[in-house]
């Protein structure tokens, strides 16, 4: 069960936060305080709620846990394991089966996590009861931000929020993201009226699937009440970034649906055009006003242009999503960025205290109550420090030491037991007795744009399915590198290739020049060898776009290791970067760029599971 709020002082809003804007925060705030100082037991007393409801389970009866829920025994009889450890379990769960496998209360649903295992989505299981231990997280975040930002009840949040597609499993249980989720759920579409926590867009946009329906409905009720707006956001940088490319296409059908009080057939759900044609009346002036800031053809600060009473930006900005910092500061003329939230499809884990700090200085509280949580330490000289067999080395969380880098390991009430996140965070203080930790990165990931996760192995592979067709040229990839390309929107995958084309004729092919269109192919053709996440942010969400290679001379990869071996790389270490972002590389790179092509078409996706 999820730990409840206690209320210690129910006449005072002062807390150890500082001064309350009311009682009901006040009794957040204490209860955070009550967490966070009394972390340790707070983590005993969740681990043994985690092992007496499973105790039954086959997974548990497997390690002769034998009902004890003290952690010694704990860590002395249950492996740290990663997804692919888990997956004949999932399977089975996926598949039909209702045993109590890896937990004793019935699998509800499975959230598809960012991140993929053979190409395809990982699937989490969860239980309904994790939707109550999410809300209660999300509830103590407007508490938390009410503290640095004063006044948000006299306004409203302009959020672009969306669902993606799901599907079922061959058992029948639905697989969607962790957000989807949520928002189907009625903790969000019944949520209780809060004055501090009031969004423009109508829950008809944001459930919609349809993302132009709902990107368009969503971004016209934000311009119609665009006054009274004093937050703007999305779940990711990348996915305002994406409202704002929006606007710049869409902006004079916009205005012509606002000057005349109508809205355009393109919206053809008959839900969203009946919560957003309530709110609409002729309105010229707003029109014009639109049309002239949006076709002067310079969109800096257009955000508080558009938006003149914003407080802050309300995004992730960390990790992968930190590359969009420059061009959100663009937009937005410099506004805050507020990253309130550190969670994932595995677990929700915690809050950032300081809402208000700058994107470099994020650091998360994790909230003791919301699961079981240990540490691989990361070894500074190798990467890691491997608990195969040696599993006792894993940190509790009260005890993690300032500066050090650690590996995420949970423990949920779903039945995750001992699992590696994946995550690489950097412990940077305590509040109380719960340590504040900076999100470094996700171990193994090259290459991000959004909510894509593409490891080396995925993109060797795709290389090496692009390069069959330029065998037939008598030509090969001798080398090649990567980028993630964010000063356009969408951004999209750069990979640079070093080619060797052999002069020789040979048997049934061709030698000589490569022609364009092929390479182009081979762009497509990378894509298709690429996870299921890439391809359907390519094909259904359009937040990514079309890959492209970068043919570079010969030569060129050598001239990169000397430049390397400049500045101080051993000659006999060196290795090829795989995926590169020091600008000095990039422009040397970029330099020396011969052709360019793009994927000519979307790689096949089906928002279906190929088990």
């Amino acid at each position: 069960m999820a730990v409840k709020p206690k209320v210690t002082n129910e006449n005072s809003t002062v807390t150890g936060f500082g001064p309350a804007v009311n009682e009901k925060d006040a009794e957040k705030l204490r209860f955070m305080e009550e967490l966070t100082k009394n972390a340790d037991s707070v983590q005993e007393r969740v681990l043994a709620e985690i092992l007496s409801q499973n105790a039954e389970t086959e997974y548990l009866t497997r390690y002769k846990l034998n009902g004890a829920t003290d952690r010694e025994t704990f860590k002395a009889k249950l492996p740290v394991v990663t997804y692919e450890d888990l997956q004949p379990e999932i399977q089975r769960i996926a598949n039909g089966d209702r045993s109590p496998i890896l937990c004793s209360h019935p699998i509800s649903e499975f959230l598809t996590s960012s991140g993929t295992s053979a190409g395809e989505r990982k699937l989490m299981p969860t239980i309904r009861e994790e939707l109550d231990r999410r809300q209660l997280l999300y509830s103590l975040l407007i508490p938390v931000m009410n503290l640095y930002v004063p006044g948000l009840d006299k306004g409203k949040g302009l959020y672009f929020l969306f669902i993606k597609s799901e599907s079922k499993t061959p058992g029948g249980l639905p697989a969607r993201p962790v957000l989807t989720s949520y928002y189907k759920s009625e903790h969000f579409k019944s949520r209780p009226y809060d004055p501090y926590n009031v969004y423009t867009s109508p829950n008809e946009a944001i459930l919609c699937t349809d993302s132009f329906q709902s990107m368009y409905a969503q971004m016209l009720c934000g311009l119609i009440q665009r006054l009274d707006v004093l937050r703007v956001g999305a779940v990711f940088a990348s996915g305002l970034l994406r409202a704002i490319r929006f606007l710049q296409l869409h902006w004079e059908q916009l205005a012509e649906d606002i000057s005349n009080g109508t809205l355009t057939g393109q919206i053809t759900e008959q839900s969203i055009r009946e919560a957003v044609i309530g709110g609409l009346k002729p309105d010229p002036e707003l029109a014009r006003f639109i049309t002239k800031e949006c076709s002067k053809g310079d969109w800096a600060g257009i955000i508080t242009r558009i938006w003149p009473n914003t407080k802050y930006l309300d995004v992730i900005v960390t990790g992968a999503m930190a590359q969009y910092i420059p061009t959100l500061e663009y937009y937005s003329g410099g506004l805050p960025m507020a990253c309130t939230m550190y969670a994932s499809s595995e677990c929700y884990f915690g809050l950032n205290l300081r809402p208000m700090c700058a994107p470099a200085d994020v650091s998360y509280t994790i909230m003791p109550n919301m699961g079981y949580f240990e540490f691989i330490p990361v070894d500074g000289t190798n990467g890691y420090n491997t608990c195969n067999g040696g599993a006792h080395q894993l940190v509790d969380l009260a005890h993690v030491e300032i500066g050090k880098e650690y590996e995420l390991v949970i423990t949920t009430y779903a039945g995750l037991c001992r699992y590696r996140v994946g995550d690489i965070l950097r412990v940077t203080g305590f509040h109380n007795a719960a340590p504040q930790f900076k999100f470094i990165r996700r171990k193994n990931v090259l290459l991000s744009i959004e909510s894509d996760k593409t490891d080396e192995a995925e993109l060797q592979k795709a290389v090496t399915n692009a390069s069959e067709l330029i065998k037939p040229y008598n030509a090969s990839v001798v080398e090649y590198t990567s980028h993630a390309y964010t000063k356009c929107i969408p951004g999209h995958y750069v990979i640079y290739w070093e080619l060797l084309v052999k002069k020789d004729p040979i048997k049934n092919g061709k030698s000589g020049v490569i022609p364009a269109e092929v390479l182009d192919e081979c762009c497509l053709a990378m894509e298709e060898a690429l996870n299921t996440v890439y391809r359907q942010s390519r094909v259904a969400d359009g937040s990514i776009g079309p890959l492209e290679i970068r043919v570079v001379r010969p030569g060129t990869f050598e001239e990169l290791m000397d430049y390397a071996i400049s500045r101080g790389a051993s000659i006999n270490q060196y290795k090829v970067p795989r995926c590169v972002n020091f600008l000095p590389i990039l422009e040397l790179l970029d330099s020396r760029v011969v052709s360019a092509h793009f994927s000519p078409g979307l790689p096949k996706w089906a928002p279906t599971r190929s088990d």
